[in-house]
Protein backbone atom coordinates (compact mmCIF):
# COMPACT_ATOMS: atom_id res chain seq x y z
CA UNK A 1 0.00 0.00 0.00
CA UNK A 2 1.44 3.41 -1.03
CA UNK A 3 1.91 6.28 1.82
CA UNK A 4 -0.60 8.61 1.81
CA UNK A 5 -1.57 11.69 4.15
CA UNK A 6 -4.60 9.75 5.52
CA UNK A 7 -2.46 7.05 6.72
CA UNK A 8 -0.09 8.79 8.51
CA UNK A 9 -2.09 10.91 10.13
CA UNK A 10 -3.87 7.38 11.30
CA UNK A 11 -1.00 6.58 13.04
CA UNK A 12 0.12 10.07 14.43
CA UNK A 13 -3.70 10.17 16.25
CA UNK A 14 -2.75 6.97 18.20
CA UNK A 15 -0.68 8.97 20.20
CA UNK A 16 -2.00 10.52 23.32
CA UNK A 17 -1.08 14.51 24.19
CA UNK A 18 0.72 14.76 27.37
CA UNK A 19 -1.27 18.12 27.99
CA UNK A 20 -5.14 17.76 26.62
CA UNK A 21 -7.64 15.17 26.87
CA UNK A 22 -7.12 12.79 23.41
CA UNK A 23 -4.67 12.42 20.85
CA UNK A 24 -1.85 15.30 19.05
CA UNK A 25 -3.98 15.47 16.34
CA UNK A 26 -7.20 16.01 17.92
CA UNK A 27 -5.61 18.45 19.79
CA UNK A 28 -4.08 20.59 17.13
CA UNK A 29 -0.34 19.69 17.81
CA UNK A 30 0.59 18.95 14.07
CA UNK A 31 1.69 22.27 12.33
CA UNK A 32 2.85 20.59 9.01
CA UNK A 33 3.25 17.56 7.32
CA UNK A 34 5.08 16.74 4.07
CA UNK A 35 6.66 13.84 2.48
CA UNK A 36 9.48 14.34 -0.05
CA UNK A 37 10.92 11.53 -2.37
CA UNK A 38 10.90 8.80 0.70
CA UNK A 39 10.98 11.28 3.50
CA UNK A 40 8.31 12.19 5.66
CA UNK A 41 8.77 15.40 7.88
CA UNK A 42 6.09 16.38 10.40
CA UNK A 43 6.05 19.50 12.76
CA UNK A 44 4.43 19.80 16.00
CA UNK A 45 3.32 23.06 17.65
CA UNK A 46 3.77 23.20 21.65
CA UNK A 47 4.22 25.07 24.18
CA UNK A 48 7.57 26.61 24.92
CA UNK A 49 7.91 25.77 28.95
CA UNK A 50 6.45 21.78 28.14
CA UNK A 51 9.22 20.79 25.81
CA UNK A 52 11.04 18.11 27.79
CA UNK A 53 7.26 16.40 27.91
CA UNK A 54 6.67 16.17 24.61
CA UNK A 55 9.97 14.26 23.89
CA UNK A 56 8.95 10.78 24.45
CA UNK A 57 6.03 12.45 21.87
CA UNK A 58 8.41 13.12 19.46
CA UNK A 59 9.93 9.90 19.56
CA UNK A 60 6.79 7.50 19.21
CA UNK A 61 5.25 10.30 16.26
CA UNK A 62 8.37 9.33 14.43
CA UNK A 63 8.21 5.57 15.04
CA UNK A 64 4.68 5.62 13.69
CA UNK A 65 5.77 7.29 10.30
CA UNK A 66 8.67 5.19 9.80
CA UNK A 67 6.37 2.05 10.02
CA UNK A 68 4.48 3.24 6.99
CA UNK A 69 4.58 1.92 3.61
CA UNK A 70 6.80 3.87 1.28
CA UNK A 71 8.53 6.03 4.11
CA UNK A 72 12.18 5.57 3.94
CA UNK A 73 12.96 7.90 6.67
CA UNK A 74 10.50 10.20 8.96
CA UNK A 75 11.49 13.42 11.16
CA UNK A 76 9.47 14.88 13.79
CA UNK A 77 10.22 18.28 14.87
CA UNK A 78 9.07 20.12 18.24
CA UNK A 79 8.50 24.06 17.37
CA UNK A 80 7.65 26.51 19.98
CA UNK A 81 6.91 29.46 17.47
CA UNK A 82 4.32 30.13 15.30
CA UNK A 83 4.93 28.91 11.59
CA UNK A 84 6.79 31.75 9.69
CA UNK A 85 6.96 33.23 6.07
CA UNK A 86 7.98 31.05 3.65
CA UNK A 87 10.15 32.12 0.50
CA UNK A 88 8.30 34.97 -1.87
CA UNK A 89 6.23 36.47 0.97
CA UNK A 90 3.58 33.33 1.07
CA UNK A 91 2.73 32.64 4.73
CA UNK A 92 2.57 29.32 6.14
CA UNK A 93 -0.53 28.27 7.09
CA UNK A 94 -1.52 25.06 9.03
CA UNK A 95 -3.11 22.60 6.50
CA UNK A 96 -5.30 20.81 9.77
CA UNK A 97 -6.62 24.84 10.86
CA UNK A 98 -8.26 26.68 7.66
CA UNK A 99 -8.30 30.15 8.92
CA UNK A 100 -11.51 31.98 8.53
CA UNK A 101 -11.40 35.08 5.62
CA UNK A 102 -11.74 38.87 6.64
CA UNK A 103 -15.08 40.14 6.15
CA UNK A 104 -18.40 38.91 6.13
CA UNK A 105 -19.01 35.93 6.94
CA UNK A 106 -21.34 33.29 4.69
CA UNK A 107 -22.55 31.44 7.50
CA UNK A 108 -23.26 34.17 9.94
CA UNK A 109 -26.70 33.50 10.23
CA UNK A 110 -26.84 29.68 10.58
CA UNK A 111 -28.11 28.50 13.82
CA UNK A 112 -27.47 25.14 13.81
CA UNK A 113 -24.80 23.10 11.74
CA UNK A 114 -25.28 18.88 12.09
CA UNK A 115 -22.84 16.47 10.56
CA UNK A 116 -24.46 13.54 9.05
CA UNK A 117 -21.67 10.80 8.76
CA UNK A 118 -20.79 7.24 8.24
CA UNK A 119 -17.22 6.48 8.54
CA UNK A 120 -17.51 3.73 5.56
CA UNK A 121 -18.76 3.94 2.18
CA UNK A 122 -21.62 2.41 0.46
CA UNK A 123 -24.53 2.59 4.02
CA UNK A 124 -26.73 5.66 1.57
CA UNK A 125 -25.08 8.33 3.92
CA UNK A 126 -25.64 10.81 0.94
CA UNK A 127 -29.26 9.37 0.27
CA UNK A 128 -29.90 9.83 3.98
CA UNK A 129 -28.66 13.29 3.99
CA UNK A 130 -30.85 14.56 1.27
CA UNK A 131 -33.94 12.92 2.54
CA UNK A 132 -33.18 14.31 5.98
CA UNK A 133 -32.81 17.80 4.17
CA UNK A 134 -36.19 18.14 2.26
CA UNK A 135 -38.29 16.23 5.14
CA UNK A 136 -36.70 18.91 7.75
CA UNK A 137 -37.98 21.92 5.28
CA UNK A 138 -41.18 20.27 5.04
CA UNK A 139 -41.80 21.26 8.96
CA UNK A 140 -41.51 24.51 7.98
CA UNK A 141 -37.51 24.92 8.93
CA UNK A 142 -34.81 27.11 6.52
CA UNK A 143 -32.34 24.30 5.40
CA UNK A 144 -29.21 24.09 3.83
CA UNK A 145 -27.25 21.04 2.72
CA UNK A 146 -23.49 21.37 2.02
CA UNK A 147 -22.12 17.93 0.03
CA UNK A 148 -18.57 17.61 1.97
CA UNK A 149 -17.17 14.53 -0.43
CA UNK A 150 -15.13 16.69 -2.25
CA UNK A 151 -13.90 13.36 -4.44
CA UNK A 152 -16.93 12.18 -4.91
CA UNK A 153 -19.86 14.59 -4.66
CA UNK A 154 -23.03 13.00 -5.40
CA UNK A 155 -25.62 16.19 -4.27
CA UNK A 156 -25.75 17.52 -7.81
CA UNK A 157 -27.37 14.12 -9.01
CA UNK A 158 -29.58 13.75 -6.20
CA UNK A 159 -31.32 17.38 -6.26
CA UNK A 160 -31.48 17.47 -10.07
CA UNK A 161 -29.10 20.30 -10.39
CA UNK A 162 -26.13 18.56 -12.42
CA UNK A 163 -24.29 20.93 -14.62
CA UNK A 164 -25.40 23.89 -12.65
CA UNK A 165 -22.54 26.40 -12.13
CA UNK A 166 -22.40 28.54 -8.94
CA UNK A 167 -21.82 32.56 -9.10
CA UNK A 168 -20.10 35.09 -6.86
CA UNK A 169 -21.14 38.42 -5.88
CA UNK A 170 -19.32 41.35 -4.63
CA UNK A 171 -19.68 41.79 -1.02
CA UNK A 172 -17.70 44.31 0.96
CA UNK A 173 -13.97 43.51 0.02
CA UNK A 174 -14.66 40.03 -1.17
CA UNK A 175 -16.94 37.48 -3.01
CA UNK A 176 -19.30 35.36 -1.82
CA UNK A 177 -20.20 32.34 -3.70
CA UNK A 178 -24.43 32.06 -4.13
CA UNK A 179 -25.55 28.92 -3.37
CA UNK A 180 -27.84 26.71 -5.53
CA UNK A 181 -31.77 26.22 -4.17
CA UNK A 182 -33.50 23.03 -4.98
CA UNK A 183 -36.29 21.66 -3.38
CA UNK A 184 -36.60 24.36 -1.19
CA UNK A 185 -32.82 23.39 0.22
CA UNK A 186 -30.11 25.87 -0.51
CA UNK A 187 -27.43 23.53 -1.57
CA UNK A 188 -23.25 23.90 -1.94
CA UNK A 189 -21.35 21.13 -3.55
CA UNK A 190 -17.71 21.31 -5.46
CA UNK A 191 -19.65 19.82 -8.12
CA UNK A 192 -21.11 23.56 -8.82
CA UNK A 193 -17.39 24.72 -8.69
CA UNK A 194 -15.79 22.54 -11.24
CA UNK A 195 -16.36 22.45 -15.09
CA UNK A 196 -16.86 18.85 -15.78
CA UNK A 197 -17.12 15.43 -13.96
CA UNK A 198 -13.39 15.35 -14.11
CA UNK A 199 -11.91 13.86 -10.69
CA UNK A 200 -10.79 15.86 -8.08
CA UNK A 201 -7.23 14.78 -6.82
CA UNK A 202 -6.61 16.83 -4.49
CA UNK A 203 -4.66 16.29 -1.12
CA UNK A 204 -5.63 16.29 2.46
CA UNK A 205 -4.98 20.13 3.19
CA UNK A 206 -6.50 21.39 0.18
CA UNK A 207 -9.82 19.05 0.67
CA UNK A 208 -10.20 20.21 3.92
CA UNK A 209 -9.83 23.98 2.94
CA UNK A 210 -12.17 23.66 0.26
CA UNK A 211 -14.68 22.09 2.76
CA UNK A 212 -13.60 25.05 5.37
CA UNK A 213 -14.49 27.93 2.64
CA UNK A 214 -17.59 26.05 0.96
CA UNK A 215 -19.15 26.88 4.49
CA UNK A 216 -17.71 30.78 5.36
CA UNK A 217 -17.45 31.59 1.20
CA UNK A 218 -21.20 30.70 0.70
CA UNK A 219 -23.93 33.62 1.18
CA UNK A 220 -26.42 30.36 3.39
CA UNK A 221 -28.46 33.30 4.59
CA UNK A 222 -30.57 33.10 6.98
CA UNK A 223 -30.52 28.71 8.03
CA UNK A 224 -32.16 27.23 11.17
CA UNK A 225 -29.97 24.17 10.54
CA UNK A 226 -27.36 23.53 7.75
CA UNK A 227 -26.77 20.17 7.44
CA UNK A 228 -23.02 18.77 6.12
CA UNK A 229 -22.95 15.50 4.59
CA UNK A 230 -19.33 14.07 5.24
CA UNK A 231 -17.01 12.51 3.30
CA UNK A 232 -16.72 8.40 4.27
CA UNK A 233 -13.54 7.82 6.89
CA UNK A 234 -12.20 9.17 10.14
CA UNK A 235 -9.18 10.77 8.67
CA UNK A 236 -8.25 14.29 7.64
CA UNK A 237 -11.56 15.33 6.36
CA UNK A 238 -13.53 14.74 8.86
CA UNK A 239 -10.60 15.60 12.32
CA UNK A 240 -10.44 19.25 9.84
CA UNK A 241 -14.04 19.37 9.62
CA UNK A 242 -14.39 18.91 13.52
CA UNK A 243 -11.49 21.34 14.03
CA UNK A 244 -12.27 24.25 11.99
CA UNK A 245 -15.96 24.41 11.77
CA UNK A 246 -16.95 22.96 14.89
CA UNK A 247 -20.71 21.36 13.92
CA UNK A 248 -23.11 21.64 17.18
CA UNK A 249 -23.99 17.71 16.72
CA UNK A 250 -23.39 14.64 14.92
CA UNK A 251 -25.50 12.16 13.16
CA UNK A 252 -24.22 8.48 12.40
CA UNK A 253 -25.49 6.39 9.33
CA UNK A 254 -24.89 2.53 9.20
CA UNK A 255 -26.19 -0.37 8.04
CA UNK A 256 -27.55 -3.19 9.89
CA UNK A 257 -24.14 -5.13 8.83
CA UNK A 258 -21.55 -5.77 11.80
CA UNK A 259 -19.03 -4.63 9.31
CA UNK A 260 -20.59 -0.78 9.06
CA UNK A 261 -21.32 -0.90 12.54
CA UNK A 262 -17.44 -1.19 13.48
CA UNK A 263 -16.63 1.61 11.32
CA UNK A 264 -19.81 3.47 12.86
CA UNK A 265 -18.35 3.06 16.31
CA UNK A 266 -15.27 5.04 15.01
CA UNK A 267 -17.17 7.33 13.94
CA UNK A 268 -18.93 8.02 17.32
CA UNK A 269 -15.48 7.58 18.83
CA UNK A 270 -13.72 10.31 16.79
CA UNK A 271 -16.02 12.61 17.28
CA UNK A 272 -15.97 12.19 21.21
CA UNK A 273 -13.02 12.85 20.73
CA UNK A 274 -13.16 16.66 19.59
CA UNK A 275 -16.16 17.05 21.83
CA UNK A 276 -18.49 16.85 19.47
CA UNK A 277 -22.10 15.20 20.57
CA UNK A 278 -23.52 12.65 18.41
CA UNK A 279 -27.01 13.09 18.17
CA UNK A 280 -27.87 10.04 17.47
CA UNK A 281 -27.61 7.00 14.80
CA UNK A 282 -29.95 6.31 11.73
CA UNK A 283 -29.78 2.26 10.61
CA UNK A 284 -30.39 2.71 7.22
CA UNK A 285 -31.45 -0.33 4.37
CA UNK A 286 -33.20 -2.17 7.73
CA UNK A 287 -35.34 -4.13 5.93
CA UNK A 288 -36.58 -5.41 2.36
CA UNK A 289 -40.15 -5.98 1.26
CA UNK A 290 -40.18 -7.82 -2.11
CA UNK A 291 -42.96 -5.96 -3.79
CA UNK A 292 -44.16 -9.12 -5.49
CA UNK A 293 -44.87 -11.39 -2.94
CA UNK A 294 -44.71 -8.97 0.32
CA UNK A 295 -42.13 -11.14 2.37
CA UNK A 296 -39.55 -8.84 4.36
CA UNK A 297 -35.92 -9.58 3.98
CA UNK A 298 -33.40 -8.14 6.62
CA UNK A 299 -30.60 -8.48 4.00
CA UNK A 300 -27.98 -6.36 6.49
CA UNK A 301 -29.26 -8.28 9.85
CA UNK A 302 -31.27 -7.33 11.60
CA UNK A 303 -30.87 -5.42 15.46
CA UNK A 304 -27.18 -4.23 15.73
CA UNK A 305 -27.65 -0.37 14.75
CA UNK A 306 -30.71 -0.37 18.03
CA UNK A 307 -27.72 -2.44 20.07
CA UNK A 308 -24.96 -0.48 19.44
CA UNK A 309 -26.64 2.87 19.81
CA UNK A 310 -27.91 1.80 23.48
CA UNK A 311 -24.18 0.33 24.11
CA UNK A 312 -22.62 3.60 22.80
CA UNK A 313 -24.81 5.27 24.60
CA UNK A 314 -26.01 7.42 21.85
CA UNK A 315 -29.64 7.85 21.18
CA UNK A 316 -31.37 5.36 18.42
CA UNK A 317 -33.67 7.55 16.15
CA UNK A 318 -34.82 4.41 14.03
CA UNK A 319 -34.76 3.01 10.50
CA UNK A 320 -35.43 3.24 7.16
CA UNK A 321 -36.12 0.00 4.44
CA UNK A 322 -34.00 -0.82 1.94
CA UNK A 323 -36.48 0.67 -1.00
CA UNK A 324 -36.26 0.87 -4.61
CA UNK A 325 -38.45 4.20 -4.63
CA UNK A 326 -35.67 5.61 -2.46
CA UNK A 327 -32.95 4.84 -5.06
CA UNK A 328 -35.48 5.58 -7.87
CA UNK A 329 -36.16 9.14 -6.85
CA UNK A 330 -32.40 9.74 -6.18
CA UNK A 331 -31.19 9.15 -9.31
CA UNK A 332 -33.93 11.22 -10.92
CA UNK A 333 -32.89 14.06 -8.69
CA UNK A 334 -35.95 14.38 -6.70
CA UNK A 335 -35.27 12.88 -3.34
CA UNK A 336 -37.76 10.58 -2.07
CA UNK A 337 -38.83 12.83 0.82
CA UNK A 338 -40.19 15.22 -1.44
CA UNK A 339 -43.45 12.54 -1.83
CA UNK A 340 -46.24 12.08 0.14
CA UNK A 341 -46.21 7.90 0.35
CA UNK A 342 -45.10 5.69 3.20
CA UNK A 343 -41.57 5.78 2.69
CA UNK A 344 -41.72 9.53 2.60
CA UNK A 345 -43.69 9.55 6.40
CA UNK A 346 -40.91 6.80 7.79
CA UNK A 347 -38.12 9.89 6.44
CA UNK A 348 -39.92 12.83 8.16
CA UNK A 349 -40.05 10.64 11.31
CA UNK A 350 -36.41 10.16 11.18
CA UNK A 351 -36.40 14.17 10.98
CA UNK A 352 -38.26 15.29 13.29
CA UNK A 353 -36.65 13.05 15.64
CA UNK A 354 -33.35 14.46 14.54
CA UNK A 355 -34.47 17.97 15.14
CA UNK A 356 -35.93 17.04 18.82
CA UNK A 357 -32.10 15.97 19.31
CA UNK A 358 -30.91 19.09 17.95
CA UNK A 359 -32.68 21.39 19.73
CA UNK A 360 -31.01 20.11 23.18
CA UNK A 361 -27.36 21.50 21.66
CA UNK A 362 -27.07 25.44 21.95
CA UNK A 363 -27.23 27.05 18.79
CA UNK A 364 -24.39 29.18 17.53
CA UNK A 365 -23.19 32.68 18.30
Amino acid sequence: MAYSEDSALKALSVIKDPLKEGDIISAGRLASLAKVDGAVQAVLQIPPAQAEAFFPIRDAAQKALETLDGVEKAQVILSAHKPGPQIGGRPRTNPHQAKRPDGVQGDGEVKRIIAISSAKGGVGKSTMAANLAVALKKTGLAVGLLDADIHGPSLPMMFGTSGQQARAIPVGRRKIIVPIEAHGIQTMSIGYLTQDDSPIVWRGPLVQGAIARMLWDVDWGKLDVLLIDMPPGTGDAQLGLAQDIKPGGAIIISTPQDLALLDARKGVAMFEKVDIPVLGLIENMAVFTCPDCGASHHIFGTGGAKRDAEALNIPYLGAAPLDMTIRESGDLGVPASTFDTEISETLQGLAKDLWQEALKTPQRE
